[in-house]
């Protein structure tokens, strides 16, 4: 009983978790410029070998993008959850608190599939990252939905179809892109920036008439 009323009692301050997502989220996107290094092993003489040292970097680019719209598309994910979100519990803060941990390991899969990007187990890390966020994510709206935290002048049952299947296709999309990395490993890798970019843009959208 004293379990259950100390969780009643923490975790009542909804704008402590999403101040600390967003410092988090901030951090891990800033944290994957770092892998940018400007090269300064050779001196560079002309036009030419200056864009032959910036096309060098063509890799940690290409990872870069990927992974800022990873946690871009994230973030907004998260975002949009906690938009119907009236209260909390300290459940609800420690689920937080673990997706915040596999939002944090993006720089490190990011960085380890930028140095391997032609071996599959490289690209299956990152996808196993991506495949957590995605658990994480879903068993935070399957939570509050449980625990009766969602408020909305929409129907709420509306909003849960929405969200739930959301992250199942999307996480299904990106399951499809790592499967890829065994024809290719870079066609693995655009296909996954082309389901972010499908998602940020709302490509996959059905429009209504």
């Amino acid at each position: 009983m004293a379990a259950h009323s100390y969780n009643r009692l923490a975790g009542q301050r909804l704008h402590r978790i999403e101040a600390l997502s967003d410092g988090v989220f901030a951090i891990a996107m800033t944290l994957l410029v770092l892998e940018l290094r400007v090269p300064v092993d050779r001196v560079i003489h002309s036009e030419k070998e200056l864009w032959a040292t910036f096309l060098d970097l063509k890799v940690e680019l290409l990872t870069y993008f990927l992974s800022f719209m990873t946690l871009g598309i994230f973030w907004v994910g998260h975002s949009v959850q906690f938009q119907y979100i009236a209260r909390s519990d300290r459940n609800l803060f420690w689920i937080n608190i673990f997706l915040l941990m596999i939002v944090s390991l993006i720089p490190f899969t990011t960085s380890f599939l930028s140095r391997h990007i032609e071996f599959k187990l490289a690209v299956i890390i990152y996808w196993v990252n991506i495949f957590l966020l995605g658990v994480i994510v879903y068993a935070h709206w399957d939570y509050v939905m449980r625990s009766g935290y969602v408020e909305s002048d929409l129907p709420v049952s509306t909003i849960n179809k929405v969200i739930r299947k959301r992250v199942i296709v999307a996480q299904s999309l990106y399951l499809v892109g790592a499967l890829l990395c065994f024809i290719s490993t870079y066609l693995s890798v655009f296909f996954i920036i082309a389901v972010q970019l499908g998602y940020a843009f709302a490509l996959f959208e059905t429009r209504k008439k």
